[in-house]
């Protein structure tokens, strides 16, 4: 096999990791309809994929239907999943909002 198709054939990509963090939601008001649509715009502000779980479930917090199938009431331990150029900036984007009052 040539050189070249024996590195192309054994090379590895490396893989980014993501950026996880549990955070515990403390809002004065309940996440419902409008709150969670600001969530996923928060979101949605970030090139990195990020997850929200929480309850044995993983959604796509860029999605405001996966974003409405939670749980998500002050008080409840939550796990940000970002992976991306901008995970750091998203995890704590997430956080903030999350986390404010």
């Amino acid at each position: 096999m040539p050189n070249g198709r024996r590195a192309a054939a054994t090379g590895k990509r490396e893989r980014k990791r993501s950026m996880k963090k549990s955070v515990l939601i403390w809002k004065t008001v309940d996440l419902e309809s409008r709150p969670i649509a600001h969530l996923v715009q928060v979101a949605n502000a970030f090139d990195s994929e990020i997850y929200l779980e929480t309850e044995g479930k993983r959604v796509n917090a860029k999605s405001i239907m996966g974003m409405m199938s939670l749980s998500m009431i002050s008080g409840t331990e939550v796990t940000i999943d970002a992976n991306g150029d901008d995970e750091e900036a998203a995890v704590a984007g997430i956080e903030k909002f999350l986390t404010d009052k």
